[in-house]
């Protein structure tokens, strides 16, 4: 079953968060609308859902319980 959701998105980074969630689409009024550049916010609410699409295909690391360093530390802290 879809998910679409209706509420509580008003900026792009709304956007990709939303979409980062896995739901199947944002519908978009108010937040487009009320911006003070209305064409503007829709091309940043567009870049905004196909990257959080994007970054829900592609996965996300795994949750870790305490940060971990990536980089290697040896040789570089003196």
């Amino acid at each position: 079953m879809p998910v679409i959701v209706d509420a509580g998105v008003g900026t792009a980074s709304d956007a990709c968060l939303t979409m980062e969630q896995g739901v199947d689409g944002i519908l978009m009024n108010t937040a487009i609308a009320a911006a003070q550049d209305p064409v503007a916010m829709a091309h940043a609410m567009r870049l905004a859902t196909i990257a959080g699409r994007a970054a829900f295909l592609a996965g996300r690391m795994p949750r870790r319980e305490v940060a971990m360093p990536s980089s290697p530390t040896r040789g570089m802290l003196d």
